[in-house]
């Protein structure tokens, strides 16, 4: 986006277009962490789902010639990442973030391996809604640009939001995450349940891949994600467990990814690099507060770890 026509004005566009933009993958990697969490356990290797899903969706859609099988496929590259982390999650005396770590390390290491052949091809893009089309400013038009994988996203995160409260699968699921013990005796599967979520989980954050390859930035190189799938771990934190807020706290992390390029616009370029560095400050930032002995078990199923009796 060139706002530079519009002056500080187009700084706001900018930010719009970087939260309408940007906000895709925080969404769908917290959403995936969502759900994961609420069953009782913790996935920190997303992000290696992450980067398999963006160049397993690129690949597709090159050989292809259909992004949307790269995005069927991304997903089904974060399921079949799912089930070796729910399987070895489910061993006796293994650690989930041991676990996590290790599955982050073998899925970017596979990914980065895969990838080498198609960091030069060009593949189809995913295509974009021109919601900007009614303006003759190209800013306008650039800032309204938008993929339907987000509103495919926010379709998701009101859905997972209504499934938890209202469906008896997501009672189910909320009744393994506060006491596995307790979902065992009334008669349901807590490994089924955990490795579906897992599973459930990991692929959404192969979409999530797939749109860092296939729409913005729109290419495959290695670590793509710039780490955008641990960041998604302390935003389901942020959101408390709660899919709708997850919605919210993505767009914000989006916003916050188009502050330093719209600032360069207009000619501020002192501290580029601080603006561009705003979503992992502000990660750190959400971790201090958060980390609060007070709030920080507000929302968080009971198997976690994380919830005191006194809470």
């Amino acid at each position: 986006m060139t706002p530079d026509s519009l002056g500080w004005w187009g700084i706001p566009l900018a930010i719009l277009g970087g939260l309408l933009r940007g906000s895709v993958p925080f969404l769908f990697v917290s959403l995936g962490e969502c759900l994961t969490e609420k069953s009782g356990k913790i996935n920190l290797g997303l992000e290696g789902s992450l980067l398999l899903g963006a160049v397993t969706g690129y690949a597709l859609s090159y050989h292809s010639g259909s992004a949307w099988i790269g995005v069927i496929g991304a997903g089904g590259a974060g399921l079949a990442l799912g089930a070796i982390h729910a399987w070895l999650v489910q061993q006796r005396r293994v650690n989930d973030i041991s676990v996590g770590i290790a599955m982050m390390i073998f899925g970017g290491g596979l990914a980065n391996y895969l990838g080498k052949p198609y960091i030069q091809p060009t593949a189809p893009q995913l295509p974009a809604l021109h919601w900007g089309d009614w303006s003759d400013l190209p800013a306008v038009q650039s800032a309204l640009r938008v993929s339907p994988l987000l509103l495919i996203g926010i379709a998701i995160a009101f859905t997972m939001q209504w499934f938890f409260r209202a469906t008896r699968w997501g009672l189910i699921i909320r009744a393994v995450g506060e006491s596995p013990t307790a979902a065992k005796a009334m008669g349901f599967s807590v490994g089924r349940t955990q490795t579906a979520c897992i599973m459930v989980g990991a692929g959404l954050a192969g979409i999530a891949g797939a749109y860092l390859s296939l729409y913005f930035p729109g290419s495959w190189n290695e670590n793509i994600s710039s780490g955008q799938g641990l960041l998604a771990v302390a935003l389901v934190i942020f959101a408390r467990w709660n899919p709708r807020q997850c919605l919210y706290a993505a767009l914000l992390f989006g916003g916050t990814q188009g502050l330093g390029p719209a600032l360069q616009s207009v000619g501020v370029e002192g501290y580029y690099y601080v603006f561009n560095a705003m979503p992992y400050l502000l990660t750190l930032v959400i971790m201090v507060v958060t980390c609060s002995p007070v709030r920080s078990s507000v929302g968080a199923p009971a198997s976690l770890g994380q919830s005191r009796p006194d809470a």
